[in-house]
């Protein structure tokens, strides 16, 4: 039985968004369009699309607001952002606003379409959930969830916690972190582990009544164990 995959499109511009849903259609997918960000939001929030193309400079709501959003709401469905932004910290805000990825306008469909098959192959073969006590994390849609509560997490925020939850009770040291995590030798004169260990304390343990996150001095981080 032939699968039906279901793609909306988020754009302002006619003449972009013409070209995005023939794209689409002539790759064999079903496209719906939404013309500014609150309509794409609405849309989104009702689920049923395997993926998502979403234009960053939208009215009512920009894209990397609407993204938040879904991802405060539970919607999983992979995020690619277009957009002719195309600085360093613009990519930066897009990912931490929840995205899968991000392409930079003009792009070739060739391109386009590779990355959007990447992120539906990624949805397809997504692994197991990781869990530690009521805490639990998916890396296919890269979500957390505590005691049925859903934990909205940026980018590095869900790199970190995915690597301690790999090793759950055992004492990761603060090198081999930011190795995993920043691929930066940090020799230890820079406090961004500490700054991130605090952001998820904040979100995972500070709301709950038992602290998952250690800290085992002179060793390193250690989640669940006790």
């Amino acid at each position: 039985m032939k699968i039906t995959v279901q793609i909306l499109v988020v754009e302002d511009d006619d003449s972009v968004a013409r070209f995005l849903m023939q794209a689409i259609s002539e790759a064999g997918y079903i496209g719906t369009r939404a013309r500014d960000g609150q309509k794409g939001l609405e849309l989104a929030s009702e689920g049923g699309y395997d993926a998502i193309l979403l234009d960053v400079m939208l009215p009512m709501l920009d894209g990397f607001t609407v993204c938040r959003r879904l991802r405060s709401r539970g919607i999983e469905a992979p995020v690619l952002m277009l957009t002719a932004r195309d600085t360093t910290e613009d990519k930066i805000e897009g990912l931490d606003a929840g995205a899968d990825d991000y392409i930079v306008k003009p792009f070739v469909v060739g391109e386009l379409l590779a990355r959007l098959r990447a992120m539906l192959r990624r949805q397809l073969n997504a692994p197991a959930p990781l869990k530690v006590g009521d805490l639990s994390l998916d890396p296919g849609s890269r979500t957390a969830e505590r005691a049925g509560v859903k934990i909205v997490l940026s980018t590095t925020e869900y790199s970190l916690l995915e690597f301690l939850m790999r090793h759950p009770g055992r004492v990761l040291p603060r090198n081999a972190i930011l190795d995993h995590v920043w691929q930066y030798d940090f020799a230890g004169n820079d406090n961004v582990l500490e700054v991130y260990i605090s952001y998820l304390r904040r979100k995972i343990d500070k709301p709950f009544a038992t602290p998952l996150i250690h800290t085992v001095r002179g060793a390193g981080y250690r989640i669940g164990g006790d």
